[in-house]
């Protein structure tokens, strides 16, 4: 099957991004990449591959070098544009997340959440993880005017896990780690209808991370065919399910 994944053109998250693309491309399927302009190479969160800070709080090493495979496949350079996107000719949908500033061009574009809404409607697999909930949330059901996930149970990006994040290097980093003024929990637990029945923080943690062979310390949350994750540590079990979801339409 045929999957869509925007980008922004730099500062996406290397763990969210390389990890459902070698999920999915090993499970047969094929990822197609989007930029706002097409032909775009797009390019990761720098300090994800060598540590945030004093090496550390980047990505692991698996999904560095399943990054750097990527950045050497076809799919990396042949970019499609978010306007030219015809979401018909895609059997499924996932939204990354990053939080460094070159996310801001991803997360803040109307093109987009028109083309997420128009994508939606069709009724195929989404998932997003960590920020890329935001593009969710933010993204308006034509027939209604409110949040595609108004309705949906989700999660995201936990707000102590940004704040923790946060408050652990703006000494260094300044705001590196805070995307918008609003913690990404505030915003989309304000997109839901009944907040506190919807919104999923999942089990607390702070380092523990998912792989590929042991899941006890990931989290995602499934409603119907969406599908949403918090983190990073999340990406693993995200991908899987996602093929899952891709493989139950097939049948």
């Amino acid at each position: 099957m045929r999957v869509l994944m925007p980008v922004p053109d730099r500062d996406f998250d290397v763990t969210e991004v390389a990890v459902p693309w070698r999920l999915l491309t090993d499970a047969g399927h094929h990822v197609v990449f989007a930029t706002e302009r097409a032909g775009t190479r797009p390019a990761c969160d720098p300090r994800l591959l060598t540590g945030v800070l004093f090496g550390q709080l980047g990505a692991a090493e698996e999904p560095r070098h399943f990054y750097e495979e990527l950045t050497r496949s076809e799919e990396f350079a042949a970019t499609v544009g978010w306007a030219e996107l015809v979401p018909e000719e895609y059997d499924g949908l996932v939204l990354p997340g990053g939080h460094a500033p070159g996310m801001r061009q991803y997360l803040g574009s109307e093109v987009l959440r028109q083309q997420v809404g128009r994508f939606w409607a069709l009724g195929r697999p989404v998932g997003a993880i960590c920020h890329g909930v935001l593009v969710a949330a933010r993204a308006r059901d034509a027939s209604t005017g409110r949040s595609l996930l108004a309705d949906r149970r989700t999660t995201c990006l936990p707000k102590y896990m940004e704040r923790s994040a946060y408050l652990a290097t703006a000494w260094r980093l300044g705001r590196y780690y805070r995307t918008y003024p609003a913690y990404v929990e505030d915003e989309v637990r304000a997109a839901l209808a009944g907040p506190d029945a919807r919104f999923e923080r999942g089990p607390r943690v702070l380092a523990a991370r998912g792989t590929a062979t042991d899941d006890s310390a990931a989290f995602v949350v499934q409603d119907g065919r969406y599908l949403s994750a918090r983190w990073p540590g999340d990406a693993y079990l995200f991908g899987r399910r996602f093929g899952a979801l891709l493989e139950a339409r097939e049948r």
